[in-house]
């Protein structure tokens, strides 16, 4: 039976980046606004996936990675100190594109429905 935990601590993980990104303390001026989609983490807890998405376009959605790729190091520390994990895991940002997906959906229908006078 696969066991829980992995879930469990993604969701403690997943709250302790959202607290470092409202408090602000990641000072790094390229990462803006964005909304955490998810947590990975994987079975033996040692790598730690954090999904997020943004809107805006290709360049400030790069700017916000590298942002984010360079406070790697510091958010680990605080997902550690935080969750008291015994292990320190490998913090990784990765851009989720569904919300943007959605909202292209989400107008597409509108558009339909105005054309097709719903």
């Amino acid at each position: 039976m696969p066991s829980i935990r992995p879930e469990r601590v993604a969701a403690e993980i997943q709250a302790a980046v959202a607290d470092l990104l409202t408090r602000g303390d990641i000072h790094d001026p390229r990462v803006g606004f964005i909304t955490l989609t998810g947590v990975k983490v994987s079975p033996d807890l040692s790598v730690a996936q954090v999904f997020y998405s943004m809107i805006g376009d290709d360049k400030q959605k790069a700017d916000t990675q590298a942002g984010l790729d360079a406070a790697k190091g510091y958010v680990r520390r605080e997902v550690t100190k935080r969750v008291k994990l015994r292990i320190s895991p490998e913090v990784f940002f990765t851009f989720d594109p569904s919300l943007e997906e959605g909202d292209k959906i989400e107008k597409l229908l509108k558009e339909v429905k105005t054309k097709e006078g719903w």
